[in-house]
């Protein structure tokens, strides 16, 4: 198995040069089909178009063909993080702070850890706000519960229709036909084709 640590040190300086944030190496597939899998964005849009991808696959196949990192063969994605992200980074608790979040923890948490959360390794909940130590959610029955960011084994944001509005792309730039229409309830509907 590759060292993700050695393989973020490789990747993240490509990143930056190509004016991309860096969200997640993970690596995946085990010896079936081994992925290395590369999210990463543009920090003033979170968004990651199709050049970007192929901008960054190419400097980081370049950056591993010379120090070749990883001993057996593999496959490269570099995607954006799509729109129900997984949150990996400190700021990320902040910047997606009032959407949904599934929150899977490492090991669950201690009973008496308030709201009767004790027990507990899974939340579903809205991130009501962190401190860069924890994160505290808003979790149906159980009120605020505060979670350590060192114990969570994994989290990423719910699809839902405000995440659908917030991450809506900044440019339909390239397509057919926009088609937009009102449901009964007035809210606004746009279709985006081609």
């Amino acid at each position: 198995m590759a060292d993700i640590a050695a393989l973020t040190r490789l990747i993240e300086p490509e990143c930056q040069a190509l004016g991309l944030a860096l969200v997640r190496v993970a690596f995946f597939g085990g010896k079936s089909d081994p992925t290395l899998q590369v999210m990463a964005e543009r920090p003033d849009t979170r968004q990651l178009d199709i050049t970007d991808c192929e901008a960054l696959s190419r400097r980081i196949s370049d950056k591993f063909d010379e120090f070749d990192p990883i001993e057996e063969a593999y496959r490269l994605e570099v995607s954006s993080p799509g729109i129900d992200r997984p949150l990996t980074r400190v700021s990320d608790w902040t910047d997606w702070a009032g959407f949904d979040v599934r929150v899977k923890l490492a090991e669950a948490l201690a009973p008496g850890s308030g709201s009767g959360a004790g027990g507990r390794k899974q939340f579903d909940g809205r991130i009501i706000a962190s401190d860069g130590d924890s994160v505290t959610l808003g979790v149906n029955k159980l009120g605020e519960v505060a979670v350590p960011l060192a114990q969570i084994a994994s989290a990423k944001l719910i699809l839902t229709d405000a995440l659908i509005k917030a991450t809506a792309p900044l440019s339909i730039e390239g397509v057919d036909t926009v088609i937009e229409d009102a449901p009964p309830s007035g809210a606004r509907k746009t279709q985006v084709e081609g």
